[in-house]
């Protein structure tokens, strides 16, 4: 779920074609469970194979990385690894949300009430380890790097940003920012038209970048006091404070000094105490565990593993997963051509 931190960050439309040429490093997390929550069926049932099995994460997984492949990115998708013990509050109201949504997913779906039901499906995605590790194998078949943190995915992916390894963090959350990367693109996953829920009508998702330098300058503040305001506004490892939104937390950040002084605020303003060791969260996003990154390396497509698993394990079209990997391989010939011809000038 992340911070919200959108109302502050300074945004600029991109294409993914701008990305050409340049390392992304994925937050795999997000990007799987936004494939999961999304490609199901009207009824809200998850994308299956034949034998019951899930899907989805396969699915967007496969089709969106060659899109991005397509338009020249080179894509690392980095994953979590143990989550940090004052996370676990967030995951144990995470499941506790599931089931609810679970519950009112088959009352919707008794009274016929579509809509309502695919809503709620939403809710309940799971990622399983077995879909984790499923998600490696594809994307080793596909050439593309794969990266395991330590803990955070997305803590990982901003510092190696950071060190110049990467170009971008690339998730729908804002933490990134939080953490560090100087750059954070947003969007990759679902550009296109898409329907608004419960409206008849349909906008334009287009990919963003938000420049982590320009947003701080913009508001006049430093990384530590937009820190701050995502602990206000809360964030995966606290609760925010009842009231408090990002704008809020950016005027008490201003009239305050210190995270001290900004406890001390909230005590005293909204008789508030953090039910975490609040320092302990700031300084995981200042300093987050990060394990080091040899080089990476973008092989070609195994079209014979990549076949073997979407089509005969998992009952994908062989007819489109061939041409998807047509055009990759295609893309990537046109590339090292072109490569090739820049040498020379």
């Amino acid at each position: 779920m992340g911070v919200d931190l959108g109302d502050l960050a300074v945004r600029n439309n991109i294409s993914l074609k701008s990305l050409s040429g340049k390392i992304v490093a994925i937050d795999a997390f997000n990007m799987l469970y936004q494939f999961l929550a999304s490609i199901r069926q009207e009824d809200g049932t998850p994308l299956m194979d034949y034998k019951g099995n899930v899907t989805a994460h396969l699915s967007g997984l496969f089709y969106r990385t060659s899109k991005l492949l397509e338009n020249g990115m080179r894509p690392v998708y980095v994953f979590d690894g143990k989550a940090h013990s004052f996370k676990s509050r967030v995951q144990k109201e995470r499941s506790d949300a599931k089931k609810i949504a679970e519950k009112k997913w088959k009352e919707a779906l008794e009274l016929e009430k579509y809509e309502d039901a695919r809503k709620f499906a939403q809710a309940t995605s799971r990622l399983t380890s077995e879909m984790i590790e499923e998600s490696k194998l594809l994307l080793k078949a596909m050439g593309v790097p794969v990266v395991q943190a330590p803990s955070d995915g997305e803590s990982q992916a901003s510092t190696m940003v950071q060190k110049g390894i990467a170009y971008a963090t690339a998730s729908q959350d804002y933490d990134a920012l939080m953490f560090g990367s100087p750059k954070l693109v947003r969007n990759i996953s679902i550009t296109g038209r898409r329907k608004v829920p419960r409206q008849n009508r349909f906008i334009l998702v287009e990919p963003e970048e938000i420049d982590l330098q320009h947003t701080l300058s913009s508001l006049e503040i430093n990384r530590e006091k937009l820190i701050m305001i995502g602990i206000l506004s809360g964030t995966d490892f606290n609760e925010g404070v009842k009231g408090v939104g990002a704008k809020t937390g950016l005027k008490i950040v201003k009239q305050t000094n210190s995270l001290a002084e900004v406890i001390s605020y909230v005590r005293e303003k909204y008789k508030y105490e953090f039910e975490v060791d609040i320092e302990e969260v700031f300084n995981f996003f200042l300093n987050p565990p990060y394990n080091e990154v040899d080089k990476l390396k973008w092989e070609g497509i195994d079209s014979d593993s990549l076949k073997k698993m979407l089509v005969e394990q998992h009952d994908f079209s062989e007819d489109r997963v061939e041409r998807t990997i047509e055009s990759v391989k295609k893309m990537a010939k046109e590339q090292a051509s072109q490569s090739k011809l820049d040498q020379w000038f």
